[in-house]
């Protein structure tokens, strides 16, 4: 199934954990540590309270270096968490989980050293995956993983999802260093 059919099909919680994963992955880019987002990533779950997301969400926006930036990376992560709806409701986590994807395939494309021979991210999430660059082709593997994670476990996915995105979290780290160690 391609990325952009379980998207189709997630539930709000997995659109809501897509999102956060995709956004996760690239908190590198915005200067913010592994822990950042735990809060939002505990909002869900079953014990959550309702408006613990919206408390996680202004805690991260506080937190994280949005100050404006000609790196279209670090833009395009800074629009991510902008975007992100204060309140989790499916239809506002449904847009959002769809542009995170994109926004994430993109940052991807943008800092792998090698070249992508798509026009664009949208072929890759329609299941077009050839001539795909190693960072974009990890990037769409995570994606998928933790939507069908999630949609076969539901909240005991939450914890899988998590971890296939701090794996993410940390190549994008290593990605982003080298990247500005080559600028210096």
């Amino acid at each position: 199934m391609s990325l952009v059919e379980l998207i189709a099909q997630a539930d709000e919680r997995g659109l809501a954990a897509s999102g956060l994963a995709c956004l996760d992955r690239c908190v590198p880019l915005l200067g913010g540590d592994d822990e950042i987002l735990r809060p939002l990533w505990a909002s869900l779950t079953d014990d959550a309270g309702t408006g613990d997301w919206g408390e996680g969400l202004e805690q991260a926006r506080g937190k994280l270096d949005v100050a404006g930036t000609g790196d279209e990376a670090v833009v395009l992560a800074q629009r991510m968490l902008e975007a992100a709806p204060a309140e989790r409701s499916h239809a506002g986590v449904r847009v959002w989980a769809d542009a995170c994807s994109v926004a994430a395939l993109q940052i991807h494309r943008l800092l792998d050293t090698a070249q992508d021979g798509a026009s664009s991210v949208d072929v890759r999430r329609e299941g077009r995956t050839e001539g795909m660059s190693p960072l974009v082709a990890a990037e769409l593997r995570r994606q998928i993983t933790i939507l069908e994670v999630l949609a076969g476990h539901g909240p005991a996915g939450l914890r899988r999802a998590l971890e296939v995105s701090i794996e993410g979290r940390r190549v994008l780290r290593a990605v982003v260093s080298r990247r500005s160690r080559q600028r210096s």
